[in-house]
């Protein structure tokens, strides 16, 4: 049997930075347990490869159950199955959300997490290559720029339309003010991804104190009168018994991490013992209160050859790769999105409650292609405005498949159960199509291909129920509170289980107006200073 001080179970985005600020101390021995592998896959660093990672073997490669109000289609849910977890398979956009999102944390009654008190981590964790102001930071261990080596003239067109449609250009959505277009913030270091298993752990495998465990599935939380002890994990098929010192910390994501509450009897009674599992601390809010962020596709067609889709046939991609493989630079130095846009879709005053994703490629006039295969895409270049639902009203949960730790957990989102999620992308879409319309585009706008009716309210919705994703944001499931259906208290722990907390994207009580990996780096770092105190 291993001892240790502190057991961290997922090596994702929140994992690797724990990991780093624990083991700072040489006093503290920590564990990190990852239940996927390694990060070698070579389309890792690529940023270009993005479309590349799904479904392989650096993908859990969910699904939702039927969705009742989305024709019944099942959703394609994919996280992260590796060292950096979701960072290291993301579109590696940087955006921290609103500075409401936050005071409106602390306004439910979890002090310390308003926007002022958490811009401080945010920053301790950055280092911007472009931007220098109060809310940024250089000298941190995340790398974080726009991306300059390759851009597409369709993107320049977008934030020209976009400050017509009465959207105005910024400098900086993660500064003073979110609103506004801009060209997106990556986390992207010398035209490679960074992850952070590359900005955190990869730097810090030689601690001593430090033990890195890859293929480690966690079958339960050890619990004895009320207080996490330790785990039980699996690797190669062999059973092994950790004990925790001090903290057993659970980082494995809005999908895991509630999943594994519940396999060690933590959670809704009567849901635990209709598996058979006993219930050691009747927490119901464990698996609840599930939220993402939706968005489709309004796309045109090009005239030119100048986008993305053209460089998925063969030789386009081979001359792509030499190029980066050289000089790190061309398309393969860009991800799936080039600029943004937050606003507010009925008042631009407002807060932020819509996001533009900009693409430049498309997915095609149909809905016969296949969004995470790139092989299905077109070859035909053009560009696409994603409309993004950020402060959904619709609200899921998370629930057992059965007791064995290796099941994939029952995921049912309910998306567009409130019609008002539906009603707001309908309304974001015609500001999209708007947009795209502006004269801007008029030097490549070929044909507008999606939707492919936008006569009527009714044609809107048809379109998003045919094509809508979600964004991979998913969080909530172990949320932050003071109220019955909080999981943690604000300093993460456990409500009523001693030496346990939760560290990810499930705390949020609220889901924040903005893509979601730089808020969880954002938790761990202010995390591991709680544990640390």
């Amino acid at each position: 049997m291993t001892e240790v001080d502190y057991i961290i179970i997922g090596a994702g985005s929140a994992g690797c930075v724990l990991a780093n600020r624990l083991s700072a101390d040489p006093a503290n021995q920590v564990i990190l347990l990852e239940a996927g592998g390694s990060d070698r896959h070579p389309n890792i660093k690529i940023p270009g490869a993005y479309g590349k990672l799904f479904r392989t073997a650096v993908d859990w490669a969910f699904w939702s159950e039927p969705q009742e109000h989305v024709n019944n289609r099942r959703i394609y849910l994919p996280r992260g199955k590796a060292l950096g977890g979701c960072s290291t398979t993301n579109a590696m956009a940087y955006v921290r959300g609103n500075r409401a999102d936050y005071d409106g944390w602390a306004e439910l009654g979890n002090a310390g997490w308003d926007y002022d008190s958490v811009l401080p981590y945010f920053m301790k964790s950055e280092h911007h290559e472009h931007i220098h102001s109060p809310y940024h930071s250089q000298g941190g261990l995340l790398h974080v720029s726009h991306s300059d080596r390759f851009q597409t003239p369709f993107s320049q067109a977008f934030l020209e339309a976009c400050a017509a449609s009465g959207i105005p250009n910024t400098t900086d959505y993660n500064g003073a003010e979110q609103n506004g277009s801009a060209r997106f913030q990556f986390t992207i270091k010398n035209g490679q991804r960074q992850s952070t298993a590359t900005a955190f752990l990869k730097p810090v495998l030689h601690r001593p104190n430090l033990t890195v465990m890859t293929h480690a599935q966690v079958q339960r939380i050890l619990l004895e009168q009320d207080k996490a002890t330790g785990v039980e994990v699996k690797m190669k098929q062999h059973a092994q018994t950790i004990k925790a010192r001090k903290e057993v910390i659970v980082s494995a994501g809005a999908f895991h991490s509630p999943q594994l509450l519940l396999l060690s009897g933590i959670g809704e009674k009567t849901a635990l013992e209709q598996h058979g599992i006993t219930c050691k601390r009747e927490l119901p809010g464990v698996g609840k209160n599930l939220q993402d962020h939706l968005f489709y596709s309004v796309s045109a067609t090009a005239h030119q050859q100048a986008g993305l889709n053209h460089v998925i046939s063969p030789l386009p991609q081979f001359w792509a790769a030499l190029q980066w493989l050289i000089s790190k630079k061309g398309p393969l130095t860009i991800g799936p999105l080039e600029a943004v846009a937050f606003f507010n879709v009925d008042d631009f005053a407002q807060r932020v409650d819509t996001q533009f994703h900009f693409a430049p490629l498309h997915p095609g006039a149909g809905y016969d292609y296949d969004l995470y295969d790139m092989q299905t895409l077109p070859r035909e270049d053009g560009y696409t405005i994603l409309p993004s639902l950020l402060l959904p009203e619709s609200r899921g949960e998370v629930c057992l498949r059965d007791k064995n730790p290796t099941s994939s957990p029952r995921i049912q989102p309910n998306f567009f159960s409130k019609e008002a999620d539906l009603l707001h992308l309908i309304k974001a879409g015609k500001k999209a199509l708007e947009v795209m319309e502006y004269s801007a585009f008029d030097p490549y706008r070929k044909a507008i291909i999606a939707p492919p009716d936008s006569s009527s309210d009714d044609a809107w919705a048809e379109h998003i129920r045919n094509s809508v994703e979600t964004i991979y944001h998913p969080v909530g499931t172990c949320k932050m509170g003071q109220d019955e259906m909080a999981v943690v208290d604000d300093q993460l722990r456990v409500h009523q289980v001693e030496g346990l907390r939760v560290v990810d994207a499930s705390i949020m009580p609220r889901i924040v107006a903005g893509n979601t990996n730089a808020p969880v780096i954002m938790i761990a770092e202010k995390a591991a200073d709680l544990i640390l105190q």
